[in-house]
Order: structure tokens, then sequence, then C-alpha cells
């Protein structure tokens, strides 16, 4: 059979069975994303049905994902949101790093895989998933309560700490020396710095160079602008993702929206392609020999994002109810730790980083949702408190302001 054949015929079972994957998903109310990492692991190597002539297109369309997921992310919000967020919010920032960092860190080192190996490990920890987390709280009615600020301006420092992490990540990954790392990591950090800067004081003018009436230029102009800043930024080992992240925090305003409405599509499309791919590069028979270490990893993580998000929403004033569901809904990791995952696994770190990865992933997309909704009643009845001397519900307008200034939407 033609090979050009072969391909459509191989792409296209993939995207039927991504869209058919993502209808189940959506019947039985929980994330997709472990379903596209288990179709990942059946077509990839040693799964039930290899992939030969689509391999290298996934390839490239799962690096369009990483980058499209980060725009996104970054259209949510405005630069001068982020550094708002970074002066009021930062203990919760550092003490959600070190709860949830040091366990990944803690865990590499007594496997033995070495110090490089703990900084990755600890950023797959550590990061919440931004996408998971904003439909449970859509799913779950939570979207005007009084913790949701509280959750919401975590993710965003979260998001904020990766325009510093992922270049260090890349930095030590790529393996330089001491003196040659430092000044590529040096490099990254300034031109991260300065898109920032740019994103702060110009945006408005980069938000009025992009923004077009045809929908048609906008989402060419935007979709190109992101690919050429994140190729120029791998270049210059800031990381794409970074890149695109920092694109998408320059534009705002009706530029942002628009270009949020029309991306959508294809950020779901290569976001689930993305999943595949990391799944196609993990042997399913690896998992088994680290799935205790990942047990006893998203077992202490679980406990360690619900003490972060105890503690954020009781230091925001919140009552014992709304301390207990802020916690619960940090659980969920996802497309951010499959990102840091991913980079290590390309670079030919530690094999069985991806496995561990894949298997912490899985585990914590599937329970996140869960210990959303159950936390609070099982904490409130293990504690033995009723909620008999909660605060009366704020109403709609009390609660829905606080949640536009935390969330920083265009």
């Amino acid at each position: 059979m033609h090979s050009s054949a072969v391909f459509l015929i191989e792409f296209g079972a993939i995207i039927l069975s991504l869209g058919l994957l993502g209808r189940l998903a959506a019947r039985l109310r929980f994330s997709p994303i472990p379903l596209y990492l288990l179709a990942g692991l059946a077509f990839g190597e040693g799964g039930l049905l290899p992939l030969g002539a689509s391999e290298e297109f996934v390839a490239i369309g799962a690096e369009i994902g990483v980058v499209l997921l980060l725009l996104m992310l970054g259209l949510e919000y405005t630069a001068s949101d982020l550094v708002s967020n970074l002066r009021t919010q930062y203990p919760a920032g550092l003490v959600d790093a070190a709860l949830n960092a040091l366990p990944g860190a803690a865990m590499a080192l007594l496997l033995g895989w070495g110090p490089i190996a703990a900084v990755v490990l600890a950023g797959i920890t550590w990061i919440s998933s931004s996408g998971v987390i904003a439909k449970v709280l859509g799913d779950l009615g939570r979207i005007g309560n009084r913790e949701t600020p509280v959750i919401l301006s975590i993710l965003v420092l979260e998001d904020l700490s990766m325009a510093v992490y992922l270049p260090v990540v890349t930095a030590l990954l790529a393996g330089t020396g001491l003196a040659a790392g430092s000044v590529t990591l040096a490099v990254a950090l300034g031109v991260a710095g300065l898109v920032l800067l740019l994103a702060v004081r110009y945006g408005r003018h980069i938000s009025r160079f992009v923004s077009s009436d045809d929908p048609e230029k906008l989402l060419l102009v935007v979709l190109g602008l992101t690919l050429l800043v994140a190729g120029v930024a791998q270049q210059l080992q800031v990381s794409a993702a970074v890149g695109a992240f920092l694109v998408g925090i320059a534009l705002s305003g009706e530029v942002a929206e628009g270009a949020h409405n029309l991306l959508a599509p294809l950020r779901d499309l290569f976001a689930a392609v993305f999943f595949v791919f990391f799944g196609l590069h993990t042997d399913p028979a690896s998992i088994p020999p680290v799935l205790l270490p990942a047990l006893a990893l998203a077992a202490v993580t679980t406990l360690t994002k619900i003490a972060t998000g105890y503690w954020a929403a009781r230091r925001a004033g919140i009552s014992a109810k709304g301390r207990w569901r802020a916690g619960g809904t940090l659980v969920a990791r996802g497309e951010f730790s499959i990102v840091i995952a991913g980079l290590a696994v390309t670079s030919g770190i530690d094999s069985d980083l991806g496995p561990l990865a894949t298997a912490y992933v899985l585990i914590l997309v599937v329970l996140g949702p869960l210990t959303a909704r159950y936390t609070e009643p099982l904490a409130l009845r293990l504690t033995g408190r009723r909620g008999r001397h909660e605060a009366p519900a704020a109403g709609p307008a009390e609660d829905t302001a606080p949640l536009e200034d935390a969330v920083g939407r265009p």
C-alpha cells in the first residue's frame, strides 16, 4: 500500500479513536487525558498496534500541541494580573512549591536517579493541571465559590513559575558544563524577563498590531506569531512552551478573546495528539516496575496539595468547608507534568522516569476530580465538624467579583 495511504489510515484512526474516547470521558464526567495516554500506550512500542508511517507527523503535532496549550493558558491572564498575583499571593506559591516539589525530588534521589532527574520529578509533582481543575470547577458549579480565587491564584503562580523553571530544566537537560550552562540559563531567563516586560508595557500595542475583524486573518497572525516566537525561544534555550505562554500574556482585550475562541478547537486537537505521543514513547511493560513508587508519590502529593489549598484558603479567611474544597481541587496533575516529563524523555534521562510520570499522572488525573468532590465531606466527618460555625454564604455578586480579579481574563 502507498505510504501516503498508510499515513492517512493510521492518523485518521488515531483522531477517530481520540474523538470516541473524548465522548466516553464526557459521559463519565472526568478528564479525557488518562484515556489519551492509554491510547498512546496502545499505539506505541510494545503496544497492541504500533504505528509506523504517521509517527513523525504525530511528533510534530505533539510539539504544536504543547505550544497551543501554553498559548491558551497565557491568553487567560494579563501581564499586570500576573505581577499583582505574584505580589499578593507569593507566600502561598512558596508553600505550594516546598510541599509538592520536595517529595518528587526526594523520590528521584531515593531511586538513585541523580540530581537532574530530581529537579525534573520535582516539577512533575509540583504543578497542578489548570485544564482539569478548570473543568472540575465548572462541572461542580463552584466557579462563584469564595475559595475559587485562592485556587486560581495558586494556579497563576505555578504557571508564572514555569517561565523560570522550564528554562532551568532545559539548560540542565542539555548537559552543558557549569560555565556554559550558566550562560545559557542567564540568556534564557533574560529573554523571558524581557518578553514579560514588553508584555506589561506594550501589550496594548502588540494587541493592536495583531487585531483584525477577519477571523481568518486573526487566526493566521496569532498562530504564526506564536510559532515564530516559540521557535526563537527554543533556539535560545528558553523553551518553546514558555515563548508561547508569554505571547498569550502579551495579548489582551478583544484580541485575546477572539484568538481564544478561534484556537480552542486546534488546541484540543493537537493537545490530544501530544498526550498520545507521550504514550507512544512509553512501553506498557515498563510501567508495572514503577507502579509502587508512582502510587506512593501520588499518595504523598495528594496530601501535600490538600494541605497547600487548606493553608492558602485559611490565610485568605475562607471557612473550613472552603479550605477543604480548595485543597481537594488542587490535587489533579496533567498537561504540565507530561510536558516536563516529555522534555526529560527526549533528552535521554533515566528510562524509568517516563513510565513513572505516566503512571503518576494517570493516577492523579483520575483521582483529582474525586478529591475535589469528596475531600470536604470526608474531612468534616473525620474531624467531627459539621460546619455549624460556618460564616453565611456570600451572595452571587460577592462571590463573582473576586473571581474575575483572580482569573485575570481579558
